[in-house]
């Protein structure tokens, strides 16, 4: 009895200690490949997992979370042959582990050479300019050509950022003074640009003045000969109703209009700037006809005196009395005209 309680002993704990090793934990993020007999068979995945003991093992532990690998700075020479020192950085991850495992050694080496190699390529062939300007399309070109590449090693490029891109020193000093010159240029343009925008704006202005000026006289034009033709109008009618007058023998009418005239002459004959003494022709028997007209007028606006039925003249104050003078030529002085 105590050589069978042994022997049931030690065969529990080699069951046991077969189950322990059979039983294979697999933490979150990573992937564990198993080998039978050194071929590989399948892959584990996070979680609790059982394999065969003694016959199975585990051959490599995949980490499929992505993972971010720096690439050193390294010399560029661009097609204009500038050389530039770049460096980047790449994201990637592995989605199938038994490629990863399998199909490539030493998987970081070989997807840092697989990088630095497309980046001297991809920027080789780019101009400098070109080179500092699109920098999105660079990363965009590298990162379909590295993932393209590392497809059959069962890897995913996620990622791949160009981080820095160095000219040499003498190069950025001359880009200066490039960009200098280019917007002084531009600063050149735009002042001509605003100066001849400035002389249209200006000859638009003075040929929209002129053209008003020229309307403002046509309408002044038009309005004088409007006022001359309205005076003409009604002259010609003065003039008509002194012909009815005349012909109906009104000499009131007569005496009036010759007053006029006579005093309209006498009043432009006394305005005349260039003159101080004025010598004047006159006719006694046709001033004192004239005179006798304005009596007329006078009697009929002011009415008759008395009972002799003569009119009732009446003198300005200030004006001194009218005196008849022989006919010939009287000086009379430009302050005493009304005489």
């Amino acid at each position: 009895m105590l050589g069978l309680d042994v022997t049931v002993i030690v065969i529990v704990v080699i069951a046991i200690l077969l189950l322990f090793s059979g039983i294979k934990t697999v933490p979150q993020g990573f992937a564990f490949t198993v080998e039978r007999f050194g071929r590989y068979t399948k892959t584990l995945t996070p979680g609790l997992n059982i394999i065969v003991p003694f016959i199975d093992r585990i051959g490599r532990k995949i980490n499929i979370m992505e993972q971010v690998l720096d690439i050193p700075t390294q010399e560029v020479i661009t097609r204009d042959n500038a050389s530039v020192a770049a460096d980047a950085v790449s994201f990637y991850q592995v989605l199938n582990a038994a490629e990863a495992a399998y199909q490539v050694s030493n998987l970081e080496q070989a997807l840092l050479n697989l990088t630095m190699t497309n980046i001297r390529s991809v920027m080789g062939s780019m101009d400098l300019d070109e080179l500092l300007s699109n920098r999105d399309a660079i990363n965009d070109r590298l990162l379909k050509v590295v993932d393209q590449a590392a497809a059959p090693w069962g890897i995913k490029i996620t990622r791949v950022e160009i981080k820095d891109i160095a000219p040499p020193v003498d190069l950025v000093e001359a880009m200066g003074r490039q960009m200098k010159a280019e917007r002084e240029k531009r600063a050149d343009i735009l002042e001509a640009e605003g100066s001849r925008n400035s002389q249209i704006l200006r000859a638009e202005g003075a040929k929209q003045s002129a053209i008003l000026e020229a309307e403002g006289r046509r309408d002044a034009a038009f309005r004088d000969a409007e006022a001359r033709e309205r005076l003409a109008e009604a002259e010609a009618k003065a003039t008509q109703m002194m012909s009815v007058a005349i012909a109906e023998g009104d000499t009131s009418a007569i005496n009036y209009f010759v007053a006029q005239k006579y005093t309209e002459a006498l009043g432009q004959i006394a305005s005349a700037p260039n003159q101080k003494v004025i010598l004047m022709p006159l006719e006694a028997s046709s001033l004192i006809g004239s005179l006798g007209g304005i009596g007329a007028i006078a009697q009929e606006v002011f009415g008759k005196d008395g009972g002799n039925g003569s009119a009732t003249q009446k003198r300005v104050p200030g004006q001194p009395p009218r005196t008849s003078t022989t006919p010939g030529y009287s000086a009379t002085p430009k302050g005493d005209e009304d005489t």
